[in-house]
């Protein structure tokens, strides 16, 4: 994708569409809560699966790209962003936010305050992207929310990669899957964390990997981070129009 140029949004007012983005299908998780959460409003999502996975990249890419992405869809007229990924809301959004303050954006973050609070262990899992695990945004997480419980952190590189074949329930999906959650259950974490937008697809497969007492927890509050942008929405078309980099 082309540099685009800074722009100024064609069409501010409320009847402007909410542009989301990841860098493949995981985005579409999220989508799908927006979706449930205002079934009317107008929505542009892009897949930057040219540079899939976000997780393994540097920070430097990833926050050139988020601004890429963001000079486009504020190019488009968008009047919110969701940053549907935890890799990019760790690296990007601040830098988003830097270029374009008075624009409403809201980023994805590893659920840690739910299942800190939730934890009858003591113990908690996180199952994420190398790049959201070592970022200072989820070091910042940890030390507000779970100084108080163990945090048992497991990188999960090769998953998105599978998860982008839309296959689900293949053999390699589901040793790869099975080796990243091993270790958590032998640290006896009873809540788990899905740290990536693309996990949630999972569900089925890590519900049958778990014991049944232990709970899933992903990107915190969905629904609550649109309180800080519902001001700006509107009930529209409920139109959804994608792009694929």
């Amino acid at each position: 994708m082309p540099d685009i140029p800074v722009s100024q949004p064609v069409n501010p007012g409320c009847d402007a569409p909410v542009g989301v983005f990841d860098s493949g299908v995981g985005g579409l998780s999220v989508l799908n809560e927006i979706r449930q959460t205002l079934p009317n409003e107008s929505l542009l999502y892009l897949a930057d699966c040219g540079h899939i996975p976000y997780g393994e990249k540097t920070p430097e890419f990833i926050i050139e790209r988020c601004l890429i992405i963001a000079d486009f869809f504020h190019g488009q007229g968008a009047k919110a962003l969701v940053v549907a990924c935890n890799t990019a809301t760790a690296a990007g959004v601040a830098h988003i936010r830097q270029r374009y303050p008075d624009w409403p954006i809201v980023g994805m973050e590893p659920a840690v305050k739910p299942a800190a609070e939730a934890t009858r262990s003591g113990v908690v899992g996180v199952l994420a992207t190398t790049g959201t695990l070592q970022s200072a945004r989820f070091a910042a997480l940890l030390d507000r929310f779970a100084s108080d419980v163990s945090v048992v952190t497991q990188p999960c590189p090769g998953l998105v990669e599978l998860i982008e074949t839309g296959d689900l329930v293949s053999p390699q999906i589901r040793q790869l899957l099975q080796r990243y959650v091993e270790p958590l259950l032998a640290a006896r974490c009873d809540t788990i964390i899905l740290g990536c937008t693309h996990y949630p697809f999972l569900k089925p497969l890590l519900r049958e990997m778990l014991p049944a007492r232990d709970t899933l927890y992903w990107s915190s509050d969905i629904p609550d981070n649109f309180g800080k942008i519902l001001p700006f929405l509107s009930q529209m078309s409920g139109n959804v129009r994608s792009f694929r980099l």
